[in-house]
């Protein structure tokens, strides 16, 4: 009744996937080419001639020939079929075990819970029961956790769903940062190859001061390259001699007002002269940025790269220049990005994530965006080689906490 084949085209995956509720950019065939530090296979399951499963594996290297094999955010299927998804697992397996997999590790595109930050949602049952027949087809779950540590994906996610006029759903702080972005001078627009560079620059300042290791600008060049039009690279910029000559414009009007202003008018000499302590701190805060970074009239601060896939897109790397950080430019950026996506009809935008306690700085920053916090069902296991299994998947628990320490 079921069937499976190895090495189906990309075409093939790739419009399934799309086509599917479980639409995710980590199982395009195009991510297999951005880890291509592992080897990759992609595997159809057909029921009568009929593609009903499909996953893009990725495959690490081992010491001593074996090997790892992983399915980020897939397989996509149908988990409510225990037929179909026992056939798929032990189809796993058994490929697995022609690569000398010591075990196939996975993590469905399957939420238990969504729901705003401060309310709270019962499980989904559905995929309560995919749960369920996961383990009853063989598979091992690693449970519920709540740290981002814990696994390769994470299990809680921040993803905003877009709409027209999406700032109008921000908290009302939001919305005064980004008008207070805004009086700053800071722009959001679509960046170029022309940007990476300076894109670069800012994630590996975030990278000194976070203490976290990213990625360089090879990197980017090669996601933008490989995704084209789909790798969106936005960018926020100021123009720091024009906005000092603004303020310095601004100055002058309200020295003009104020010479003009009878001593019995308090209350406007009173608002006159509020303006005109606020300006002059502007000019006094930007002759000093001006005199830093001479010669930059466009002086990116901030900026987002960001893959889209089908109808949905994730916010994968971000940086902001500190020295800028009371211009706010995130505030003027991610509006930006949620915008451009709505109009190109995306339908989510993942801002990546968050932990599980929700208490954390990720996502007191998200939540910012009136995101949705998502939880995923979490990883599974499937055990290929029984008799190293236990001691593999150990020595990858606990080289996984060693590294995510530092």
């Amino acid at each position: 009744m079921y069937t499976y084949q190895i090495g189906i085209p990309a075409e093939e995956h790739d419009a399934f996937t799309k086509e599917s509720e479980q639409t995710n950019l980590l199982q395009s065939s195009n991510w297999a080419k951005i880890k291509d530090n592992w080897g990759n296979e992609r595997i159809g399951f057909y029921q009568d001639g009929i593609l009903v499963a499909s996953a893009s594996i990725l495959i690490k290297p081992l010491p001593l020939g074996f090997t790892m094999l992983y399915i980020p955010r897939g397989p996509i299927m149908d988990y409510s079929n225990l037929e179909l998804v026992t056939f798929v697992v032990n189809s796993l397996k058994e490929f697995g075990k022609t690569k000398r997999a010591l075990f196939v590790k996975f993590d469905p595109a399957l939420l238990l819970k969504q729901f705003a930050i401060g309310d709270d949602s019962s499980d989904n049952s559905e995929n309560l029961l995919a749960i369920e027949n996961l383990i009853q087809a063989g598979c091992e779950w690693t449970g519920r956790t709540q740290t981002m540590a814990d696994s390769i994906q994470p299990r809680f996610q921040a993803n905003v769903y877009t709409k027209e006029d999406m700032s109008s759903s921000f908290p009302k702080h939001t919305r005064r940062l980004m008008k207070d972005a805004k009086n700053r001078g800071v722009i959001a627009t679509r960046g170029t190859m022309d940007d990476l560079k300076k894109f670069s620059k800012i994630v590996e300042l975030t990278e000194n001061r976070k203490g976290v290791s990213l990625r360089n600008q090879d990197y980017f060049h090669k996601m933008m390259t490989i995704y084209g039009d789909d790798a969106r690279l936005h960018v926020a910029k100021v123009n720091l001699p024009r906005r000092l000559a603004q303020y310095q414009e601004q100055l002058a009007q309200i020295e003009t007002e104020l010479a003009q202003t009878d001593p019995h008018q308090k209350k406007r000499l009173t608002k006159l002269t509020q303006q005109k302590e606020s300006v002059e701190k502007y000019i006094k805060e930007f002759q000093g940025f001006v005199e830093r970074f001479p010669g930059e009239e466009e002086l990116i601060i901030a900026g987002i790269l960001s893959v889209s896939f089908g109808n949905v897109m994730e916010m994968l790397y971000a940086g902001m220049d500190e020295n800028f950080k009371k211009f706010y430019p995130q505030y003027i950026l991610y509006p930006q990005v949620f915008q451009d996506a709505y109009e190109d009809g995306i339908i989510w935008a993942n801002m990546g994530g968050v932990e599980g306690s929700l208490d954390d700085g990720l996502t007191k920053f998200k939540s910012n965006f009136n995101p949705k916090i998502e939880e995923f069902i979490g990883e599974f296991n499937i055990p290929v080689n029984k008799l190293l299994y236990k001691l593999s998947n150990t020595a990858y628990t606990i080289r996984k906490q060693l590294r995510n320490r530092h």
